[in-house]
């Protein structure tokens, strides 16, 4: 089964993608340049991508003393990724981009998270460039973000620490100015780091000349203490090999060193590190080349933006990883649907049931035939189709937010804010699901290797951890994002979903009066959660609120989908049609018991005491 009449459905039958053509930065495209970037990387995905996923999985990375192995299909599929143009796909002509819509982008994206998320694209290169093309100086985006849009450099982001994990504000990795004072033309403010980070990917490998680690750190103050807090923080560019000022390699490596891989549950095809900067491995010389610059050792970095201000920088770069962790997710999710309908339709297994029970005498029938086997795969259907409904979705508010009115971006702003932690973590969780069920209609067969679906599911587990946990999306959304400025995003995302509920009114009146009534439960139990209490108290539950908010948000965008298919009658819109019921009638209902405990601040997890386990 092929994606790609799904992608162009909610591309031009649902958001309408064509009518970007309008504005000025979109205007040399037309729907067959955008067909033209779909096939590209349709064809890339299944001959670099698809075949070898099952290989990556298996021939782990390795190192050999020296450097980190990777199967040859890994470093083929890179060259044909970083060949395509898609690392730049969405930048300006100016820096080899190609200008496309955010949206077509993500699109074309998810050909290869469909095919081998293991094997990997170029999610954390273009976020890292793109972070330095907002925060860097002219020099820093033309030596290193133009070679990470390249694919000559690689790049990744360097937060966590071993002893710290997602708790930034702990973070000790330190950062000591380098004691001169360089000239304007050079990198950046040049600091000296030490410490150590974990769980980097891509943090070591040969598929590129270089790697670009953006490395969170801490300044010390005139005491020579690390500042508490995030406040503290600072962002760093420390190249793994050493650059001039035209971003050639000097011949010098920077002292950074890998201390470990990580062996993973999934995800196998990508390494996953520890990495050392500033233990000593790599010594760096000095300015003037002169002698190793001991009073200043450590790893080489450059510091971008403002001391103090890397989170604030970062989060350019982690928001943006967070709604390409849950399009990640979302393709994990239909790849299982897919592999597990496929099965369906071909396994002969049990008889159907008559008047008088099941006959022996009778042929076998597919399990497709099942009623249970159907509910199966229309959960899947509705988790993953749905969950890339919602991506692409926030995808088309970027481009609302790049190219829009200065009215209509500060809208789209809003709208990702509080859609954000919901695009990473509920196909995180529900795609994740999907693949279990996936699992399940495979019956034992899916618990093997010789079918592809433990694999999804292994690959999936990851994602409801990496790029902030459920549970920190979970008190973003409920701490932060629907309260923030007085509430608005949260009033502007009901405005769209009654404005949907209005729409679908005469064709789906029951979904219609069901959503509008999710969306007045949410609201009360958002009120009723902080109603005088304390933020430990408001929060407690925030993890069934971030569940309920999903089921509310996706039934929207079932809603709006359904409502696209006015007059149509083909299998596909039959199907649709069928998922949205599927998720309104199944899976909506579900948000009154999580937000009871959400409304009530109910403290049975709270309150227990350690030793009660």
């Amino acid at each position: 089964m092929s994606l790609r009449p799904t992608v162009d459905f909610l591309l031009h039958d649902w958001l309408k993608v064509e009518t970007l053509q309008s504005r000025e930065r979109f205007a040399d495209h037309s729907r067959e340049t955008f067909d033209a970037v779909l096939d590209t990387c349709e064809r890339i995905a299944r001959e670099k991508y698809a075949p070898f996923n099952r290989l990556v999985d298996t021939q782990e990375p390795h190192f050999d003393g020296e450097k980190v192995i990777l199967p040859q299909a890994t470093h083929d599929a890179y060259k044909a990724y970083a060949g395509s143009g898609m690392l730049s796909a969405a930048q300006d002509y100016e820096v080899g981009g190609m200008q496309l819509p955010y949206t077509v982008e993500a699109a074309a994206n998810a050909f290869f998270a469909m095919a081998s998320v293991s094997i990997g694209s170029g999610m954390l290169t273009s976020g890292n460039a793109n972070l330095l093309t907002v925060h860097g100086t002219d020099l820093q985006k033309k030596v290193f973000a133009a070679n990470e849009f390249s694919g000559r450099f690689s790049g990744t982001m360097c937060l966590s620490e071993p002893q710290a994990g997602s708790s930034l504000s702990d973070v000790t990795t330190r950062a000591t100015p380098d004691g001169k004072d360089f000239e304007a033309e050079a990198l950046g403010a040049r600091y000296r780091l030490k410490g150590n980070k974990m769980w980097i990917s891509s943090g070591e490998h040969e598929l590129s000349e270089n790697i670009i680690h953006l490395v969170l750190a801490k300044i010390p103050d005139a005491n020579g203490q690390l500042v508490p807090g995030v406040k503290g923080i600072s962002l760093f560019i420390v190249p793994k090999k050493l650059v001039d000022t035209q971003g050639h390699l000097t011949g010098e490596r920077n002292d950074v060193a890998l201390a470990g891989l990580n062996h993973k549950c999934g995800w196998r095809g990508t390494t996953n590190t520890l990495l050392n900067f500033g233990e000593g491995k790599y010594p760096v010389r000095g300015e003037s080349g002169g002698g190793l610059d001991g009073a200043g050792s450590g790893a080489v970095g450059y510091l971008v933006g403002k001391p103090g201000e890397g989170l604030r920088c970062m989060f350019h770069m982690m928001n943006e990883a967070r709604i390409g962790v849950g399009m990640a997710a979302t393709m994990l999710g239909m790849a299982g649907f897919y592999a597990s309908l496929d099965y369906a339709k071909n396994r002969p297994q049990g008889r159907p049931t008559g008047a008088g029970g099941k006959d022996a005498n009778q042929p076998q029938v597919r399990i497709i035939e099942h009623a249970d086997i159907k509910r199966m795969l229309l959960a899947q259907k509705a988790y993953s189709e749905g969950a890339l409904a919602l991506a692409l979705y926030c995808a088309r508010l970027v481009d609302e937010q790049h190219t829009g009115s200065s009215a209509d971006a500060d809208v789209a702003r809003l709208l990702l804010e509080v859609l954000t932690p919901i695009a990473k973590s509920f196909p995180s969780e529900w795609c994740l699901e999907a693949n279990s069920l996936a699992i399940q209609v495979h019956g034992g067969y899916g618990y093997t290797r010789d079918f592809p679906v433990e694999q999804y599911w292994r690959d999936n587990r990851l994602n409801m951890i990496h790029e902030g946990t459920h549970g920190i999306q979970a008190m973003d959304l409920l701490g932060r994002k629907v309260l923030m400025e007085n509430g608005r995003g949260l009033q502007l995302l009901a405005q769209r979903m009654l404005a949907t509920a209005a729409k679908a009114e005469s064709a789906w009146s029951e979904e219609a009066a069901a959503l509008r009534d999710a969306l007045k439960q949410v609201g009360q139990a958002t009120e009723q959660a902080w109603a005088g209490a304390q933020p430990a108290q408001a929060l407690a539950n925030a993890v069934p609120y971030l569940q309920a908010f999903g089921h509310t948000v996706i039934a929207w965008i079932w809603l709006d989908v359904a409502a696209s298919l006015e007059g149509k009658v083909t299998p596909s819109a039959q199907g649709r049609r069928a998922a949205c019921r599927y998720f309104f009638r199944y899976e909506l209902p579900k948000i009154g018991a999580w937000l009871n405990v959400v409304r009530s601040r109910d403290a049975t997890c709270a309150d227990l005491t350690e030793d009660a386990f």
